[in-house]
């Protein structure tokens, strides 16, 4: 059973920044597997926030550019999402994904709030 966790999510005001963290298997994470970050907000369908491929490049949705970077550390197995100068519209449930031996597997999710 693969599991991933999560932490990071909590409230914040407009502006601000917060940062989740996802630890990964150091079975899964050594392999380069791809890993990404999903949000879903209420009422609307899970979408693509940002991926880090097998070969290490960095994308992102367009509605996050230039705010949100995506990083891992190979010494804790961590992925992260640096989220910058937050907006309401951010508000969602994100969760961590990787993929893995025709696999995709899921975090728990954590709740990311933005609001004054």
């Amino acid at each position: 059973q693969v599991q991933l966790v999560e932490s990071g999510g909590g409230l914040v005001q407009p502006g601000g920044s917060l940062t989740l963290s996802c630890v990964v298997p150091q079975s899964i994470f050594s392999r380069h597997a791809p890993m990404a970050w999903y949000r879903q907000a209420p009422g609307k369908e899970r979408e693509l926030v940002a991926t880090f491929t097998s070969g290490g490049a960095r994308t992102y949705a367009d509605s996050v550019k230039g705010r949100f970077i995506i990083s891992r550390d190979t010494t804790t197995n961590t992925v992260y999402l640096l989220m910058n100068n937050l907006k309401p519209e951010d508000t969602a449930v994100y969760y961590c994904n990787v993929q893995f031996s025709g696999s995709s597997y899921w975090g728990q999710g954590t709740q990311v709030t933005v609001s004054s």
